[in-house]
């Protein structure tokens, strides 16, 4: 399949690495490939620069975010939550009538806030928007012609496309969207990446819940050390 993932981030990375690894046709999309490969030191979460990734993982394609999901059937979005109403909007055209796939949390770093922890950012980020909305449902609703799942929100990316890394993957991936087509191809990915536990949330409002959990998700950060791989099991 072609597939597309938006951002090149540490989570971006993940996923791309194993698609890639499972035969899979990816493309990458960022704002703007030259600057991006014109970068030399790493992100605000000390993740080295991507052109030096990328040299590393040869057949790897690197395009605007709209290039990208022009190329691919399946969409994965990692674009920042802060930035990524708007980048999508600017690709609607070439994610019309696909599934898009939304691990984004809408993160805000507000310098001025006072927080208990010390952080990777400096700051503990607010949620925005929170309860009330979510980002999935917002993507949703900037683009009515892509079927938006929302998922992969509740571990670290690397953990998404390697379950088994925590207690032989006997742990639960959430997955909430409007469209049944869109959520099974999700589901048909996460179970190539080895995922056997896949909870139904239901329709896109079931976000914000899984927004809000990137405090716990950040909480358990803090207490094991970010890195520390861990995961979520519902008994049923």
């Amino acid at each position: 399949m072609k597939i597309a993932v938006l951002g090149t981030g540490g989570g971006a990375r993940a996923h791309i690495a194993k698609l890639a690894e499972l035969g899979h046709e990816v493309h990458v999309g960022t704002r703007d490939p030259k600057a991006t490969l014109a970068r030399s030191e790493p992100d605000m979460m000390g993740t080295p620069p991507f052109g030096a990734w990328l040299a590393g993982h040869p057949g790897i394609q690197l395009h605007t975010f709209a290039d990208a999901a022009d190329r691919a059937e399946l969409v994965i979005n990692g674009i920042d939550g802060h930035n990524a109403v708007a980048a999508l909007s600017a690709a609607a055209g070439q994610l019309a009538g696909k599934t898009l796939v939304d691990y984004a949390v809408p993160f805000v770093y507000n310098p001025e806030v006072e927080h208990p922890w010390p952080t990777p950012w400096g700051v503990m980020p607010t949620l925005d928007p929170c309860d009330s909305d979510s980002l999935g449902e917002q993507i949703q609703r900037a683009l009515p012609d892509t079927k938006v799942v929302k998922a992969f929100v509740t571990q670290e990316q690397a953990t998404v496309v390697d379950p088994k890394a925590v207690g032989g993957g006997e742990h639960t991936m959430f997955i909430a969207g409007e469209d049944a087509g869109a959520k099974q191809t999700v589901t048909d990915l996460l179970t190539a990446y080895g995922w056997s536990d896949i909870l139904d949330l239901g329709p896109l409002v079931a976000a914000r819940g899984m927004e809000m959990y990137a405090h716990m998700h950040s909480a358990i950060g803090f207490a094991l050390g970010f890195g520390t791989h861990f995961g979520i099991k519902v008994v049923r």
